[in-house]
């Protein structure tokens, strides 16, 4: 990590769009952490409630794929000089490029969903706690990325609302992954502990992010295409399933209608 920022201190003199990726990429952690006060506070929640809270979360992200990534990308291309043609075939080979490579982690990894159980191989081996510790990685790295690779590009007041829509979203998700953990044994301080950690990763994965496209504006395009693609990967097989899984798929789907409705309105309203 120290190398890329090195790399891209050197090769890139204007150095605000790491210092964006940084610090919205802490805000996203923060927002994480502050999901977990109800658990700290021992505030119940129903089945249902966290359902539609996973829905709002799904919805969220489903919109800042499209408006805040997809659309920039293919505008990006155009740009670049690419043809209406080339820059689709562009976004859609990194919208492949980002879920098939979350997959392949999904596959090697070893991780646990919060009511699917252990997947993954050699689980045996790793503790429980370890195993939703990878899971959460895994659905927190693309939302990282897609915050650095928002203020890669020449979009700042699009990369803020981005980033403002995934720390919104991240409020019921610290909360979800608190209860989830809890709901099986753990305890409130290690189950809180986990969560906040959990966000860290994001301004880890927003550095990845900005540096790797600001290594060269070509990679623009493919960046925000690969962001995309992993985020709708972790909204089907991570959130979705997870949300559906009790029965109250009509909460989880309202949730989803209003998280993808009210991230569509800050990203046209204020992008």
């Amino acid at each position: 990590m120290l190398v890329l920022v090195d790399m891209y201190a050197r090769l890139v003199v204007d150095d605000a769009k790491l210092l964006g990726a940084v610090r919205w990429g802490f805000v996203a952690a923060v927002a994480t952490s502050v999901g977990t006060l109800p658990v700290v506070l021992s505030i119940k929640f129903s089945q249902r409630a966290n359902d539609a809270m996973l829905g709002f979360g799904a919805g969220v992200m489903l919109a800042a794929s499209s408006f805040s990534l997809i659309l920039p990308a293919l505008t990006i291309a155009g740009e670049q000089g690419a043809g209406p043609w080339h820059a689709g075939g562009i976004v859609s080979a990194g919208i492949f490029f980002g879920a098939f490579g979350l997959l392949l982690l999904d596959r090697v990894m070893p991780h646990e969903h919060f009511v699917k159980g252990v997947e993954g191989a050699s689980t045996q081996k790793l503790k429980r706690v370890w195993l939703f510790v990878f899971a959460i990685c895994l659905h927190n790295f693309p939302e990282g990325l897609s915050i650095g690779v928002g203020f890669g590009g020449p979009d700042d007041v699009g990369a803020r609302v981005l980033a403002i829509g995934i720390s919104a979203q991240d409020i019921p998700e610290g909360l979800v992954i608190a209860l989830a953990l809890t709901s099986v044994g753990y305890g409130r301080l290690l189950a809180v502990g986990v969560a906040v950690l959990s966000g860290l990763i994001e301004p880890i994965a927003a550095i990845i992010g900005v540096v790797v496209v600001g290594l060269s504006e070509a990679m623009l395009p493919w960046g925000l295409a690969a962001a995309a693609g992993a985020m709708l990967f972790v909204i089907s097989h991570e959130i979705i399933p997870e949300s559906h899984r009790q029965g109250h798929e009509s909460a989880a789907t309202q949730g989803l209608i209003i998280g993808f409705v009210l991230m569509m309105l800050l990203d046209t309203a204020l992008g």
